[in-house]
């Protein structure tokens, strides 16, 4: 059930949980410790006070790995199936990681059709993430024919015009922290995709957003799906079509 081949997502974030509910429990215990003799109804306002602020970011980060070692597997395994593909389709994942959607992608790839990553590999997003361990895996499930990496900004993607005929991404986008950043991702997306192309988005954040600039851009089809409770945070499907 559980794989941690692709890494954990957000390690800065786990770790700050963990922090926060070890000194949750530390200041719940010694409030009681010190009041309870003169003060024992400030004792236990500051006992349960703690305890629960504490129980609440160990269940976040509890969620959190649930999320990046079986939850995230869920939702790739639906997003993929989603796309209906038909093997020969030349497809893009953007801020691909180790290769959560690419590999699933490919492996649904037959002669003619290739599945390429992108990506800027920030470890901050992502635990270990770097073009040698998405290479590793690549070759561990025997794709490397119908696989390829690249190093690349989504800002200013190096491919061609209307090179894609599908295009994919899972958590990556919202990394982009300006709105008019975003808004030129979405302008090299549709630059890179054919028409008649499709895009499927798996986000936690911004999901609105995307669906709006993706209606600016004259697409069709654009919808997005229900909250998925699968991950932490939750998460949307925005799919459309060029």
């Amino acid at each position: 059930m559980f794989n941690k081949a692709y890494g954990i997502d957000a390690p800065p974030v786990i770790r700050h949980l963990a922090v926060v509910a070890i000194v949750a429990f530390i200041i719940a215990a010694g409030s009681y410790i010190v009041l309870e003799i003169h003060h024992p109804i400030w004792a236990i306002i500051l006992l349960i006070l703690f305890l629960m602020i504490g129980i609440w970011q160990l269940v976040m980060l509890l969620w959190m790995l649930y999320s990046s070692l079986a939850g995230k597997m869920i939702m790739r395994d639906k997003l993929i199936a989603d796309l209906q593909l038909n093997g020969d389709e030349i497809l893009l994942d953007i801020g691909c990681g180790r290769g959560l959607l690419l590999i699933a992608a490919a492996k649904q790839l037959s002669q003619g059709g290739l599945a390429v990553g992108l990506d800027l590999w920030s470890k901050a997003d992502l635990s270990a993430n770097s073009e040698q361990q998405t290479i590793a895996l690549i070759q561990k499930e025997q794709i490397t024919d119908r696989t390829t990496l690249k190093t690349g900004d989504m800002r200013q993607m190096p491919f061609a015009d209307e090179q894609f005929d599908v295009i994919i991404s899972s958590m990556a986008i919202h990394n982009i922290a300006k709105t008019a950043e975003r808004e030129q991702a979405f302008a090299e997306i549709t630059r890179v995709l054919k028409p008649g192309g499709k895009i499927a988005l798996l986000d936690f954040q911004f999901t609105k957003e995307y669906m709006r600039h993706l209606k600016a851009l004259g697409w069709s089809h654009v919808h997005r799906s229900q909250r998925y409770w699968r991950m932490f945070p939750p998460v949307h499907i925005v799919r459309g079509k060029k």
